[in-house]
């Protein structure tokens, strides 16, 4: 398929503009939780996305009355849960001895467990619009609509806009928390604004791509971009790059291939941009480190070649 035949489809292009914003988005907020070493923290969101989004749409359709499948209605419930769960697994960590993978761990399961419960609700009871509901669990990027592409870009350009204006405190509580504290910032305020961002960035991706496969968009294109920069604003424009650029070209290769899932073959072509970072930046990839290692070896074996003869 041309790249000019495959625009030209109405579908085909909501599927690619609506993962590249996804993989733009959790690629520049993904950055911070890297950086923070809580990369799974993204998993622990994905997987609160799902009782978010089902309360949401029950809250909709039993309480409102209305439509429970608005992408607004579904993304806010998400974003609510998710930061709930977020903050749940760092207050765990902070107040007790239980480390924060394992909190994150706990609060995984805990809330993934109640959203399985709401999915068997909602999937015995007789509600409205129900129909596709369990596609928050692998995702259907083939449903993106014109609304929800709007959506998407509206709420990720709103986490972005927040990443910007409290870049400093963003970036201070990233990589010296205590220095943070000692200037006046609030800890738990900054956290909180952070962690909501990156739950955005999470949330959005959730319909397209589901919750399992999610957590490689936020992960996955920082990793890669740690390779190739040394600076925080390099690092975060690099990863949205990675992101976005790596999820489109995943959505056209899985239309042009014919029947092949889109989510993971995004994320294959997310890892294969990692691979190519692991082996190939010019500073710290693993070929550079060989190299070094040998020079280094040459020199001391040149070194003690030229004691020798000396002596």
């Amino acid at each position: 398929m041309s790249p000019l035949d495959f625009f030209d489809n109405h579908t085909y292009r909501m599927v690619f503009f609506g993962t590249a914003v996804i993989g733009l988005v959790a690629g520049a907020l993904g950055s911070f939780a890297y950086l923070r070493k809580q990369s799974l923290i993204s998993d622990v969101v994905s997987h609160a996305a799902l009782p978010g989004t089902l309360i949401a749409f029950l809250g909709a359709v039993a309480v409102l009355g209305v439509d429970g499948r608005n992408m607004v209605a579904l993304i806010l419930g998400a974003v609510v849960i998710g930061t709930i769960a977020v903050l749940f697994a760092n207050g765990v960590a902070r107040t007790s001895k239980i480390r924060i993978d394992t909190a994150m761990a706990v609060s995984l399961a805990i809330f993934f467990g109640a959203g399985m419960l709401l999915m068997r609700i909602i999937a015995n009871g007789a509600f409205p619009g129900k129909g596709g509901i369990q596609d928050y669990l692998f995702g259907n990027a083939s449903t993106i609509t014109i609304a929800d592409l709007t959506t998407s870009v509206a709420v990720g350009g709103l986490a972005l806009t927040l990443m910007l204006l409290f870049w400093k405190e963003f970036a201070l509580r990233t990589f010296d928390p205590d220095h943070s504290s000692v200037l006046g910032f609030g800890a738990r305020a900054v956290d909180t604004l952070m962690f909501a961002t990156i739950v955005i960035a999470t949330v959005i991706g959730v319909k397209a791509v589901g919750l399992v496969l999610m957590v490689a968009f936020v992960v996955t294109p920082p990793a890669a971009a740690r390779q190739w920069t040394r600076t925080l604003p390099g690092m975060v424009a690099l990863s949205a790059l990675f992101g976005g650029l790596g999820s489109g070209l995943g959505a056209y290769l899985s239309i042009a291939m014919g029947k092949v899932p889109t989510g993971p073959l995004i994320v294959l072509t997310l890892f294969a941009i990692f691979l190519v970072s692991l082996l190939c930046s010019p500073r710290r990839s693993l070929v550079t480190r060989l190299l070094g290692r040998r020079r280094a070896r040459a020199a001391l074996r040149h070194e003690l070649l030229q004691e020798g003869a000396a002596r």
